[in-house]
């Protein structure tokens, strides 16, 4: 029987051989024309959005294309065929495509911490990770990280198995899990921004666990990029990496910025909910980073996270996962120390 890891294993080898008939990956042209590609359209990889909208990538030698590649173990097979450049997903996702020899590095942090909360309805009893025993979680479809962080914080925090606690994941698609909570099909719902505003305003529910708070700073998603492309085009990787530290700065001297861009990147999300996000994202000190670098510990807090949440079987060292030098060159002359 074929497992979630293991589906996500073949899916990603199937991927990255299926463009190219199996034959090894074509070298990269060494240009400034770059592809990013992020798991899905988020408002906490604002960094992006604001790097393109304020002409920060071309500012910095870029012609940038962002792609939604539509989810969170899609980026990184993207990469492997040569289809994108640069990859912006979970760090778990780059651990185990190396592990099967895809040779990822992770070069920038995009999101600084677990910016992900619990809602309920307003009667709700839920406001600590011990009270999600026997509850049912709406969240999104597997390898999400609404699944891999609540059970990461149950096992760590709670100190106790979900399955065993009677636990049930509602697995749903994006935008379905404040209404799962509101009809009673669900206990709590475990989403991201806009969906925590959106529930707030449309659902009458409230944000009743703040997984940042619990969890504390990490590298929760990561920019990252194949060795190859990484020899190969250093330039384009500087350029990449001053543009997110020069976003991420400009984001913290003013929140306008974030608010800005995102009522221009989510046209369809309400400027209240725009507003009320802004305050849930710069409330938190590791939503969004001052600035790109990704540290060893917090490199190791995410494995914990990924680990512990079943995205990763085994973890793989800082040292071998991490090109820190281009962020930290990018933060000395761009970014916020």
């Amino acid at each position: 029987m074929i497992d979630r890891r293991n589906l996500l294993k073949y899916s990603l080898l199937g991927a990255a051989a299926a463009p190219f008939g199996g034959l090894a990956n074509p070298a990269f042209a060494a240009d400034s024309k770059v592809v990013v590609s992020e798991a899905i359209r988020l408002g906490m990889y604002a960094s992006l959005y604001v790097a393109a909208d304020k002409g920060l990538f071309a500012k910095h030698g870029l012609d940038a294309e962002v792609s939604t590649a539509g989810g969170i173990a899609l980026p990184v097979p993207i990469l492997l065929s040569g289809r994108g450049q640069i990859g912006v997903t979970s760090p778990g996702m780059s651990v185990n495509a190396t592990r099967e020899g895809g040779k990822v590095k992770n070069i920038a942090k995009i999101v600084g911490g677990v910016s992900m909360w619990g809602m309920t309805r307003p009667d709700s009893k839920i406001k600590t990770i011990e009270d999600l025993r026997g509850k049912t979680i709406a969240t999104f479809k597997f390898p999400s990280s609404t699944i891999q962080v609540p059970t990461y914080a149950m096992k760590t925090i709670g100190k106790f198995d979900p399955k065993e606690a009677g636990v049930t994941f509602l697995e749903l698609p994006p935008g379905a899990q404040a209404a799962a909570v509101k009809d009673g099909r669900a206990d709590i719902a475990t989403a991201f921004e806009w969906d925590i505003s959106i529930g707030a305003e449309q659902f009458g529910l409230v944000p009743a666990l703040s997984f940042a708070d619990v969890l504390g700073p990490l590298c929760f998603t990561t920019a990252m990029a194949t060795e190859e492309f990484i020899a190969s085009n250093p330039a384009t990787v500087q350029g990449f990496c001053n543009a997110i530290a020069e976003a991420q700065k400009m984001m913290h001297q003013s929140n306008a910025v974030f608010t800005d861009v995102a009522e221009k990147f989510f046209p369809k999300v309400s400027p209240s909910v725009v507003a009320s996000a802004t305050k849930n994202f710069f409330g938190s000190k590791t939503a969004i980073p001052k600035n790109p670098t990704i540290s060893a510990e917090e490199w190791e807090r995410a494995m914990q996270l990924e680990q512990g949440g079943g995205a990763v079987s085994t973890t793989l060292p800082y040292a071998q996962m991490v090109e820190n030098s281009f962020a930290t060159k990018a933060t000395k002359e761009f970014g916020l120390a």
